[in-house]
């Protein structure tokens, strides 16, 4: 056995049996492997940002690690941004990336590189194995890193030579740590807080945000009166129907201030402490009041729900049913807008959809229009690294096994990632692209106007997509994806019950 295959094997009993795949040269006998051991699905992307961003997408579903497969420091390097996400996001990523032979490296080829360095930055967990021998091994470690909560990226540098000499073995699974439970004296301090203090909110993060964490929260909130906010940016929020209509931290510093104005206590459930995404001249970094306390009752990797449910019961307050989020809105009509976009979102998608929402400005205010859709997951970008979305809604697909993935997604940021939509058509995905096609960089406008920049020709050109203007339905039928363009709320909402009847993927450009 070469080592190249017992890394198969290790992956596939560590339960790793998706490859989101770039292979080069380096990587062959890794594919070779690939090809002849049975059990793993291999899911080749033009771009190694489509791999990165495929990983966390998978993650955020289904839970469990899937393994990339990129070639070299260069091939690394382009899949950073994805990678970059992923850890903001906290998901779990067996990282695989080939290198030179070990022998060749002192001669320093063309594609030689600070593999191992640019890899830190994004992994909680490195290391390059120089070994057949110690493959399955280091394999079996990294998957072991990649699971620990909340979710971490593992990188494993092969160079070719210990993929191909013989020598491998396969190594077992390794005991995944549980996730750490709260401090009773956190879980203790925080409910006297509640009980004798007013301005109390819980900040949720992570996995505070799922189903069974949202009704520990509810029932605090309903006995106590405290607030509950969701942090602006999520890896994974269960909305809908039974679900709590949770608000976000805002993006735009004077909203968020004005948001937390009132907050004198501030509880961080898997959460830290609200910032602004950007610096801006003359306002504050921290979006909540200076002379505010902060209590923190879970740490990232700590078991939200079971704190929350601790908390519940050290303040003696009983079950409470979250209520009715009200009826599902009705398909609307007339000129786009977004609360319109929004409630055609709300209004079609079937039960138990994935959003993956990369709408950036146009999507601000999609959250208090979709309270009432059915139960649904809500996926956003963690990291602020753009062309987020296409990649991980590949990836959301696989690991949805069937579910609808809406991808909400802005044209500017979709060019970055644009190769994903031949992956979706190539896996035959379930995924509903809704190209928000306003031809320019809206959000660097805003940008530009908050630091107080003058507006002039030059710096117009540079935040402008329309010259020439870019053809979405003719690029998205090139990498075999059906598209067509629509105009009103009317178009759109036929558009979208059309897609979600076909099982392949389906992009319409919105023209706002």
């Amino acid at each position: 056995m070469n080592g190249a295959e017992s890394l198969v094997n290790t992956l596939l009993g560590g339960g790793v049996d998706v490859c989101f795949s770039n292979p080069g040269t380096s990587e062959m006998h890794f594919v070779a492997a690939l090809d002849r051991i049975p059990g793993m699905r291999c899911v080749l992307g033009l771009q190694e940002n489509i791999v990165t961003g495929a990983a966390d997408g998978y993650w955020r579903i289904a839970g469990k690690p899937a393994s990339t497969l990129l070639h070299c420091g260069p091939g690394l390097a382009n899949g950073l941004a994805g990678l970059h996400d992923a850890r903001r996001a906290r998901s779990g990523i067996v990282n695989i990336v080939g290198d030179q032979a070990v022998y060749h490296r002192p001669f320093d080829a063309p594609l030689t590189a600070d593999t191992e360095g640019w890899a830190r930055g994004v992994s909680a967990w490195t290391r390059t194995t120089t070994r057949s021998e110690d493959v399955g091994a280091d394999a079996a470690t990294a998957i072991q890193a990649a699971r620990t909560s909340p979710g971490q990226i593992a990188t494993l540098i092969l160079p070719s030579d210990s993929s191909w000499n013989e020598g491998g073995v396969v190594a077992q699974p390794l005991p995944v740590p549980a996730a750490p439970v709260a401090d009773p004296h956190a879980v203790k301090q925080v409910a006297r807080i509640l009980r004798e203090q007013r301005g109390v909110m819980l900040l949720l993060g992570g996995l505070a945000l799922m189903e069974g964490a949202q009704k520990q929260a509810h029932r605090i909130a309903a006995a106590t009166g405290c607030r509950l906010l969701a942090e602006g940016s999520n890896a994974r929020t269960q909305r809908g129907q039974g679900r709590l209509p949770l608000d976000r931290v805002p993006y735009v510093v004077d909203q968020a201030l004005a948001a937390l104005a009132d907050v004198q206590h501030l509880v961080l459930v898997n959460a830290k402490e609200p910032i602004g995404f950007f610096g801006y001249p003359g306002k504050p970094s921290r979006l909540y009041p200076a002379d505010a306390a902060v209590h923190l009752l879970t740490r990232y990797e700590q078991d939200a729900e079971a704190a929350l449910a601790a908390l519940a019961d050290e303040l003696g307050v009983p079950a409470a049913a979250i209520p009715s989020a009200g009826p599902r809105p009705e398909a609307p009509r007339g000129a786009l807008s977004p609360e319109g976009l929004a409630r055609a979102v709300a209004a079609l998608m079937p039960e138990g959809s994935i959003v993956v929402d990369e709408s950036v400005t146009y999507g601000r205010g999609f959250f208090p229009e979709t309270v009432a859709a059915p139960a649904h997951d809500w996926l956003q970008n963690c990291g602020g690294a753009i062309g987020y979305g296409i990649p991980v809604a590949v990836g959301a697909a696989i690991a949805g096994g069937g579910r609808r993935v809406i991808g909400l997604q802005a044209d500017g940021s979709a060019m970055y990632t644009v190769q994903g939509l031949w992956t979706q058509a190539r896996e035959r995905l379930p995924v509903t692209t809704v190209l928000l096609s306003n031809r320019k960089y809206q959000i660097l406008l805003g940008e530009y106007r908050n630091v107080g920049a003058n507006p002039g020709r030059t710096a117009m050109d540079m935040l402008d997509l329309g010259n020439p203007d870019i053809g979405w339905v003719q690029l998205a039928n090139s990498m075999g994806v059906e598209a067509a363009q629509a105009t009103t709320l009317e178009a759109l909402g036929d558009l979208m019950s059309q897609s979600f009847s076909r099982p392949g993927p389906f992009l319409i450009e919105l023209m706002i």
